[in-house]
Order: structure tokens, then C-alpha cells, then sequence
């Protein structure tokens, strides 16, 4: 089978949308666009396709409503803004898919929702029952609570990591810009990257790194997305929302990326792409060995040593004796708990200060080893 072949004969797709392709150019939600895709979606889906729809836009729909000229810069603004306009971007979906006898259904996410073990199995297992009930997920960042310290950064990253959640058959990445070009498209003998095959078919490609006035993302956020997508076996393309059609036909639009990995459900994933360490625990070589060649937990006599502040169940790097990190784990204690465990054995901590001491630092499944 082709790669575009794979696209258009899915049977599991996700689907990622930006604020660009879904804004007209007072900022605001364009109406015609957003029915536009709600149209070839439709049409995907009542094939047998199931979908899953990554959209932005919940920002932008709020602009207007608040009065404002352009996105905000500040945080709490752009959550108040978030908060006003989702609900008018799902009310708008929900209208232009009931045409179609489509049930949607809203589902937020932030990173720490799918990074902790059992907010992951409900996260999974949320969209996989609205998928076997025939309704279409629309899945947005949670940017009315989200922090800096919790955000994807972007939805390329997090459609990725939805279509690896649900094992998805390939990742569509709608943009402003047709496909991925070997020089910036307006510049005069660039040419369109049909299918990258590798990292290495990058190596020479002049990537923009700019967003739009009313994203955030761009065409290295996307390229990342799908290096994060192939990694998992997702076969992923990139091409303007316009074109969506021709893709789903299976016509030779866009660029594809072959997926390069293998698919299957691995939490490690989420954990390696949609964190942000909160600290840093540096480890003796022996724990380096264990944990690099063994696969074993993080325990207390192999760290020699805690940097930062974070909580029990935070997301903090292990670094070698040079500093360099070689993981990143949930860890099972604050940073104020640990120097005093530092270098003694769980055995000799449990008959020290009771059996809750008996506990790994980082639990071998909520590792990964980068």
C-alpha cells in the first residue's frame, strides 16, 4: 500500500487544525473555512473512518468577544480569552457536523493529565469508548487552567501524541501552507518535499520558524510533530487545510512522512515529549549502568545528589555523574523528602522510618530513558 494510500484508507485518523486555517482576516473565526472542513471530515467519517480532531482556535474565537485587537501576550489573558471562545468554536463544530447527523464531543487535555499513570489509561480509554459510539472527539489544549509548566507548547505536539494514544493509522497536520518545501515557499525555486523518508532527507531543508499572528506553531513545530508521530509507526502528512480533500482522495498533495518506528501504546512516549523537568537528580555510574542497561528503578543509593524544587509524582531528569541526562521519570518523592535518603539502601530506610520508605525513587514504568 502507498502512503498516500494509507491516508485515505485509514482506519483510525487524526486530524490537527490550526488558528490559521480556521481564521479569516479580522482574526475571528471564518465561518465558511471552519464548515469547509467540517465537510470533507464528514465525508471521511461516513466511509467508516474513525476521526479524531485536534483543533485550535479557542483563542481566537475569544478575541473578538473581549474586545481585543489582536491575541493577547500575557497568560491570563490569553486563558480568559481561551475560556470565552471555546465554547463558541464548539458550538460552531457541534452545528456544522449535526448537518451531517455527527455527534461531537469536547475533550481538554494538559499535559499532566496524560502523563501520570492512571490520568493516562483514562484519557486513552475516554476517547476510545466516544470513537466506538460513533461520536468525533474534538480535542483541544486546556488553556483555561494549563501553566507554562503544563502545556503541549503546541497542537502539532499534541495531535502527535493523540494519534500515538490511539494507536491512529496516520496524522493529518492542516496548515496554512500547502506541504513542507526545500526553501521558504514565497521564495522564488522552492520546491515541495513530496515524501521524507528519514531524518535524513531534512538534513537540507531551510524550515521557517515563525507562527502566525493568531497561532503558535509553525513549520518546525510540525515537522516535530511528526518525527514524534513516525517515531510511534504513524504515517503523517503536512498540507493546507484548502487541499484536505485531495489528500483524503489520496492524490499527491502535501508532503508525507513515513513512519520510521513501530506502533503501540507506550506511556514512555508522552512522558519523553509532553513534559517539562521540575528538577534533577544526579546518579552515580552504577545507577547509570542499572537504569541504561538493566531497566531497573531509580533507588535512593544511587542518587548522589537533588537540584530544584518539585512534589511527589513531578517530572524530573536523572543525569550522569557529567550532568548529562540520560532519563526522565515521575518521581515518587518531594525534593525536600530526598537528601536525606541520599546513598541508603530502601531496606535500610524501611526499618529506619517504616515500610512507605521501601519505594523505588522512579518506578521502572514511569521511566524513560532518553
Amino acid at each position: 500500500m502507498s502512503p498516500r494510500s494509507v491516508i485515505s484508507s485509514a482506519r483510525r485518523l487524526v486530524v490537527k487544525v490550526g488558528s490559521s486555517s480556521l481564521t479569516g482576516t479580522d482574526a475571528g473565526i471564518d465561518h465558511a473555512r471552519l464548515v469547509a472542513l467540517v465537510n470533507a471530515l464528514s465525508h471521511q467519517h461516513e466511509r467508516g473512518t474513525q476521526i479524531v480532531l485536534v483543533s485550535s482556535g479557542a483563542i481566537a474565537a475569544g478575541i473578538h468577544p473581549l474586545g481585543l485587537a489582536s491575541r493577547p501576550r500575557d497568560l491570563a489573558t490569553q486563558q480568559a480569552a481561551a475560556s470565552v471562545g471555546q465554547g463558541a468554536l464548539l458550538a460552531a463544530y457541534t452545528q456544522s457536523f449535526a448537518v451531517h447527523d455527527i455527534t461531537v464531543g469536547q475533550v481538554l487535555l494538559t499535559a499532566d493529565d496524560v502523563t501520570r499513570r492512571t490520568h493516562y489509561a483514562n484519557a486513552r480509554r475516554t476517547l476510545e469508548r466516544l470513537l466506538d459510539l460513533r461520536v468525533l472527539p474534538i480535542v483541544n489544549e486546556n488553556d483555561t487552567v494549563a501553566t507554562s509548566e503544563i502545556r503541549f507548547g503546541d497542537n502539532d505536539r499534541l495531535a502527535a501524541l493523540v494519534a500515538h494514544l490511539i494507536d491512529a493509522d496516520a496524522l493529518i497536520l492542516l496548515s496554512d501552507v500547502d506541504a513542507l518545501y526545500d526553501a521558504p515557499p514565497h521564495h522564488a525555486g522552492a520546491r515541495r518535499i513530496p515524501l521524507v523518508t528519514g531524518p535524513e532527507d531534512l538534513a537540507a531543508v531551510e524550515i521557517g520558524r515563525t507562527g502566525s499572528k493568531v497561532g503558535t506553531g509553525g513549520m518546525v513545530t510540525k515537522i516535530e510533530a511528526a518525527r514524534i508521530a513516525t517515531a510511534a509507526g504513524v504515517t503523517t502528512s503536512i498540507t493546507a487545510a484548502d487541499r484536505v480533500v485531495e489528500l483524503l482522495r489520496g492524490e499527491d498533495v502535501g508532503t508525507v512522512f513515513l513512519p520510521i518506528g513501530r506502533r503501540g501504546r507506550r506511556r514512555r512516549l508522552w512522558l519523553e515529549h509532553a513534559t517539562s523537568a521540575r528538577g534533577r537528580l544526579l546518579v552515580d555510574d552504577g545507577a547509570v549502568h542499572a537504569l541504561v542497561h538493566r531497566k531497573t528503578s531509580l533507588l535512593p543509593a544511587g542518587i548522589t545528589a537533588v537540584e530544584g524544587l518539585f512534589h511527589d509524582g513531578d517530572p524530573v531528569d536523572v543525569c550522569a555523574p557529567d550532568g548529562a541526562v540520560i532519563a526522565r521519570g515521575l518521581v515518587n518523592y518531594a525534593s525536600n523528602e530526598l537528601p536525606a535518603l541520599l546513598g541508603r539502601s530502601t531496606k535500610e530506610l524501611a526499618k529506619a522510618l517504616g515500610p512507605a520508605y521501601e519505594r523505588e525513587v522512579i518506578h521502572r514504568d514511569d521511566l524513560v530513558i532518553l
